[in-house]
């Protein structure tokens, strides 16, 4: 077999990582959309380009507040960081090369529904920024931030006239603390990542089975017993509720009930439909323990804790959870099940519609709004409850026609691993929701990206949220017609590396952990490997391996994006050659990545063997250059128009169907794409 030359390898793998680190930081082709996300609702692109250079200066005009100076100090940071010059935080307003003119002030607790519009206007020789208020005015920031670019004169930003306003008013990421706990600079970091891509909803998922993330001064034993130690204070949510309303986010809290409530239940076991947790959960799924909806003290103790947490968090709205609920408990209780007879509930759904009916008057009661999954939609349940919709647009479509205002989470799931491209395709007002009136439509208030966290820690969940939350932003945000998968995965990169701006870990992360996996700090060829890999999709991780909270996520499939760049350029390489349209250059790249990847194999077994955490590795990597055989061996019959017969076609597509199955919970990605060429090559 041949192999490749030391010297064609070590330039096949420059390549490969060159095109991989470098190529997102090209600007976009003449006549394309502007490099950012969310692309803004109209754009008119101008003459010459507007250069950074240490004279720059930032001066405001009419209404001022804290947050406009620290969103100004924010500005002028990221700004430096990524040019480099030394920029002044303070500048006389008629010498100010960026001027910022607010018309007025915000709501005093953020509010559904603000205005968050703004008008950019860059020339040649001056920027103005104006808004109705400082939400817009942060929003106009990091749409000039994003269009910085490098230029022979230095570092500019393109001449453009922007007016830009959000589609949808609620543009949330939801992250789960319950079942991983996420400190507080985690939170933060990410904040900042929203407020980048201009999404305005923090969901912040504050129980469930395996933790209980508050403190409770009135209910001390919930944190106490139920968190293992790990909870937020009460100053700590204070001071992340600001940090968030600085960059224009909301705080929404969730405390999951009556289901998902191990962890309240190991502290305060009366309040429970069984004989009682003893310890928090440290499984993942769904479980029997529920909270006792038949005893009026159910309802006093929660009044008092939704009390003590609706003065904690300012929003308007309070997340009440209520999904999964198997009833198990209810069932196997005979004072439960007396009392359903006795109120006519007739089953489980009933029992949990009379229990959430009870909560809605408590939140109300604390002149809050509740908010519920798809299970509590109930037809009498009230109108101001928002649905938010795990199960689909059909669902959401249902919620929205009964009345109820509706958010989409279904297909915003960024835990299961699907491309950025899967997320994007989705629309709120898509599939069942398209055939909605305009005022059934007016109730579709937008969505949420959700990041549950079996199979996160503080170390990866950057990047099981980032780059693949901006597409999500841009579908929220952007008009509905802007659907063109290439162009956003184009600008999708180069977001992703502004990102590392604002301190996220998305990128640096993967790296860190291939060192430590390694032992080596260039890692090179566990990197080749590791770039063609992701996790599976959906619930399957799960399925392959046992799991608990404690478990160690420090594989491979844990360092490893969930969607990988270089077999999705490499999939479209193999598409390009199939349908006849790839250039000679575009036939040798695809070349190129299937050497290496052959190649690597043989460099790469020895470092293997060392560690447990890499020699299950060891069939992986074989895997890796057993397709890239395959898929060379198929290039090369396509390109010398060699005739193949069936039963060769046949035995590499069975090879191939083999190498797609997950090893050490890793998919080889470059499968898929070596079959399209195999295919071609029966074809012919």
């Amino acid at each position: 077999m041949k192999t490749l030359h030391p010297r064609r390898f070590a330039f096949c793998l420059f390549l490969f990582f060159g095109v991989l680190m470098h190529a997102p930081t090209m600007c976009a082709q003449e006549g394309s959309p502007l490099p950012v996300m969310p692309l803004p609702a109209h754009t008119v692109q101008g003459e010459g380009q507007f250069l950074i250079d240490g004279s720059f200066s930032v001066g405001l005009e009419g209404y001022t507040d804290s947050r406009l100076m620290s969103g100004k100090r924010r500005f002028l940071d990221i700004l430096s960081r990524e040019t480099g010059i030394p920029l002044p935080d303070e500048a006389q307003a008629n010498q100010a090369s960026f001027m910022i003119k607010t018309a007025g002030a915000s709501d005093p607790v953020q509010d559904l529904g603000e205005n968050e519009s703004y008008h950019l206007e860059i020339s040649a020789t001056r920027v103005q920024l104006t808004a109705p208020n400082p939400l817009g005015v942060l929003h106009g920031f990091e749409t000039f931030l994003q269009l910085v670019r490098t230029t022979p004169q230095g570092f500019s930003v393109p001449a453009v006239t922007i007016d830009d306003e959000p589609r949808f008013p609620w543009r949330g990421l939801m992250i789960d603390v319950g079942r991983h706990f996420m400190p507080v600079s985690v939170i933060e970091r990410n904040l900042d990542g929203m407020e980048a891509v201009k999404l305005n909803v923090f969901h912040w998922h504050l129980s469930d089975d395996q933790g209980f993330r508050v403190e409770s001064k009135r209910f001390p034993l919930l944190q106490e017993k139920g968190s293992g130690g790990l909870y937020y204070t009460q100053k700590q949510i204070g001071e992340v509720i600001q940090y968030a309303r600085d960059r224009g986010i909301r705080v929404v809290p969730e405390f999951d009930m009556p289901c998902h409530t191990t962890s309240w239940l190991v502290g305060y076991p009366h309040l429970g439909s069984g004989a009682g947790p003893t310890q928090i959960e440290s499984r993942w799924g769904i479980f029997d323990a529920a909270i006792d909806p038949t005893q009026e003290g159910t309802y006093q103790f929660l009044n008092q804790f939704i009390g003590e947490m609706t003065e904690l968090f300012p929003d308007a709205y309070f997340h009440i959870g209520g999904d999964e609920c198997d009833g198990k408990e209810w069932d196997a209780n005979p004072r439960i099940k007396e009392f359903m007879r006795a109120h006519g509930l007739q089953n489980d759904a009933a029992l949990q519609s009379y229990f959430t009916g009870r909560v809605q008057k408590l939140v109300a009661g604390h002149h809050k709004i509740m908010e519920g999954w798809d299970e509590v939609l109930q037809p009498d349940t009230p109108r101001d409850v928002v649905i938010q919709s795990w199960r689909g647009q059909t669902g959401l479509a249902g919620a929205a026609r009964q009345g109820n205002r509706v958010l989409l989470s279904a297909g915003y799931y960024i835990d299961l691993n699907q491309s950025a491209a899967q997320h994007y395709l989705v629309d709120p007002l898509g599939g069942d929701s398209g055939s909605l009136t305009p005022e059934e439509k007016a109730r579709v208030l937008g969505g949420e990206a959700t990041m549950w966290s079996e199979f996160t820690t503080p170390e990866n969940i950057d990047s099981r949220i980032w780059p693949r939350t901006a597409a999500i932003a841009e579908r929220l945000w952007s008009p509905q017609e802007v659907v063109d998968v290439s162009s956003m995965y184009r600008r999708l990169a180069i977001v992703s590396l502004k990102l590392e701006y604002y301190g996220l870990e998305h990128r640096s992360s993967a790296r860190l952990m291939l060192r430590r996996l390694s032992g080596e700090s260039d890692p090179q060829f566990l990197n080749v490997l590791a770039a063609v890999v992701q996790p599976p999709e959906g619930y399957a991780r799960g399925q392959l391996k046992e799991y608990r909270n404690f478990t160690p996520l420090n594989r491979l499939v844990d360092a490893v994006p969930p969607e990988s760049e270089a077999a999705r350029k490499f999939n479209d390489l193999a598409k390009l050659i199939v349908a006849g349209k790839a250039s000679p250059q575009q036939w040798q790249e695809a070349r190129n990545w299937l050497l290496l990847w052959r190649d690597n194999d043989a460099r790469l077994q020895p470092l293997l063997e060392g560690s447990d955490l890499t020699a299950e590795l060891i069939p992986v990597s074989h895997t890796l250059a057993q397709v890239a055989s395959i898929g060379l061996q198929a290039l090369d019959d396509l390109q010398n128009h060699r005739v193949v017969n069936t039963a060769a076609v046949q035995r590499n597509m069975e090879l191939l169907k083999i190498a797609e199955k997950p090893e050490a919970v890793l998919l080889d990605m470059i499968a898929p794409s070596a079959e399209l060429l195999v295919q071609a090559s029966g074809t012919h």
